[in-house]
């Protein structure tokens, strides 16, 4: 079972160069989170699931945060759903920057993805 948000879109300070960090670009973020939530498919209570509404605010947090690798800001929104939401076994990330500074570049963007289980987390916070 998973939540998802999906083409969510965030202007962003990411980036290497001095230049990204001053003029900014949009990046699309793509996330699922696995968690049971088998009881809310009964209940009809938003409490026996995992709100994305609040998922999509700790991803909002993280990506208003500048970095200079978008590898470390994939890395903090995990980290920041595994803190925040104990039920959440695993989480699947993409995140594009839409206009990498490549010249010439055409495309969609470039990125990363990334697929961590909570044990994998817990592993890479214990090196």
């Amino acid at each position: 079972m998973k939540i998802f948000l999906k083409n969510l879109r965030f202007y962003a300070y990411h980036g290497v160069l001095p230049q990204e960090r001053i003029v900014g670009t949009y990046f699309m973020v793509d996330m699922a989170v696995s968690t049971d939530f088998s009881q809310a498919m009964l209940t009809d209570d938003v409490a026996d699931t995992l709100n994305y509404a609040d998922v999509y605010d700790v991803v909002k947090t993280e990506m208003s945060q500048p970095s200079n690798l978008i590898e470390h800001v994939a890395g903090r929104i995990i980290s920041s759903v595994f803190q925040r939401f104990d039920t959440a076994t695993s989480v699947t990330l993409r995140l594009t920057k839409e206009n990498p500074p490549i010249v010439p570049f055409d495309g969609d963007g470039c990125g990363v993805e990334v697929e961590m289980s909570r044990t994998e987390w817990l592993a890479l916070h214990k090196k």
